[in-house]
């Protein structure tokens, strides 16, 4: 992997980081399903008016939308709603990268090499300390849901794959704005049946107080800078390297995600979570090398007439 896209990736790495406390933030005044109906919808409008579908087969981007749109935000928003902490949150939801890898082979037959799968059986060390000290404060179902959304974006992710290894040509942003216009009708159908018929409607109309506005400060990040911005870019690295080597880039996402929430919301981390922090950063790493193709030797031409040595 390039110099650059290392960096593209850890930059990925801040934007969804800082995304949870946005979350958090939203989450506080909207209903969980209607919130992710709405920061798809946000998107979805003007790109069925102004971009053109990428030209990939509909089951993908079905299977992109359906996982990474609708079936991680559904039980990620859903865990956090009802008591899942920001930061343990940000740590359970990177369940998504040894899912990504293990569905890569199944599906895609892309086979980690030994380092990578050193690295994400480090990285997941790091996270089975991080959660072992922070999960007392969160109760078995908000950890059962978030880790249903890991396997919802790892669903997402070999969509993305699969689509752009089918349609190299693919413009990674418009893949990405296109799998926008998937949730919003069945997230708002979900919100009616089990959030009530008007009760996200009300939170939207009575958004003008300070808890509502903060709530759309959040949901504006969310679309710019976590949908658009930060997914582009991983559906970008996602189109030019093998799923198992992007994949543990979300495993630093936790570090950003629980510091952001330490310094916010108070959710100081032990020194037995900085381990594991470390940990995941040192495996992550380990895990994201991907060895440069050795050239083929240039067969040295031998001069005519010469016969065999």
């Amino acid at each position: 992997m390039t110099a650059r896209d290392r960096l593209l990736g850890l930059t990925v790495v801040v934007l969804w980081g800082l995304n949870f406390l946005a979350i958090r933030v939203g989450l506080d005044h909207f209903p969980p399903f209607f919130f992710v109906a709405l920061r798809f919808a946000v998107i979805a409008v003007p790109v069925l008016l102004f971009v053109p579908r990428p030209r990939v087969r509909g089951r993908w981007l079905l299977l992109y939308g359906g996982g990474f749109g609708i079936a991680q935000f559904a039980f990620l928003f859903t865990a956090m709603r009802i008591g899942m902490p920001t930061g343990l949150a940000a740590l359970v939801l990177q369940s998504s990268a040894p899912f990504t890898v293990l569905l890569g082979a199944l599906v895609a037959r892309e086979r980690p090499r030994p380092l990578q799968a050193a690295g994400i059986a480090a990285a997941l060390g790091g996270m089975a300390l991080i959660g072992w000290d922070q999960l007392p404060y969160a109760g078995l179902l908000p950890v059962l849901l978030t880790l249903a959304a890991g396997l919802g974006w790892a669903f997402g992710n070999i969509g993305t794959r699969l689509a752009t290894t089918e349609s190299p040509g693919v413009n990674p942003l418009h893949l990405t704005m296109w799998m926008a216009v998937i949730p919003p009708l069945p997230m708002f159908a979900l919100s009616m049946a089990a959030e009530g018929p008007w009760a996200g409607w009300h939170a939207l109309a009575t958004s003008r107080t300070g808890e509502g506005l903060l709530a759309l400060a959040g949901l504006a990040y969310i679309v710019v800078l976590g949908t658009l911005a930060g997914s582009g870019l991983w559906t970008y690295l996602m189109s030019r390297y093998p799923a198992s080597a992007v994949a543990p880039y979300s495993l630093l996402v936790p570090v950003v995600g629980m510091s952001a929430a330490w310094v916010a919301f108070g959710e100081r981390p032990s020194g037995l979570a900085v381990l594991g922090a470390v940990v995941v950063i040192a495996g992550a790493g380990a895990a994201t090398v991907i060895r440069k193709p050795v050239p083929p030797p240039v067969a040295t031409p031998r001069p005519v007439g010469a016969g065999a040595a």
